[in-house]
């Protein structure tokens, strides 16, 4: 029986020097800029089976985003006391 090769962590590849990094070796470095940068959405596993692909999920929130602009433009009624007429 071959035994396994024990993979070691903290070792470079060959082609790479300590040197050559001189702020030193930093996990996560770049993590907060990807964060802010991406345009990644998680979405909850119940709404992401109410979907079959991402264009699905495009579609649905192209048109929400039509009637939300459609009924932006609707007049709403006052929502102050109704004016007291003058009696005569």
């Amino acid at each position: 029986m071959k035994k396994d090769r024990e993979a070691v962590k903290d070792e470079l590849r060959a082609e790479y020097k300590r040197s050559d990094f001189p702020e030193g070796l930093i996990r996560g470095k770049y993590s907060k800029h990807m964060r802010e940068s991406s345009n990644i959405v998680v979405l909850k596993p119940e709404v992401a089976q109410a979907f079959p692909n991402g264009d699905a999920v495009n579609n649905a929130l192209l048109s929400l985003i039509k009637i939300a602009q459609k009924s932006a433009g609707l007049t709403r009624r006052p929502t102050g006391s109704p004016k007291k007429r003058a009696t005569g």
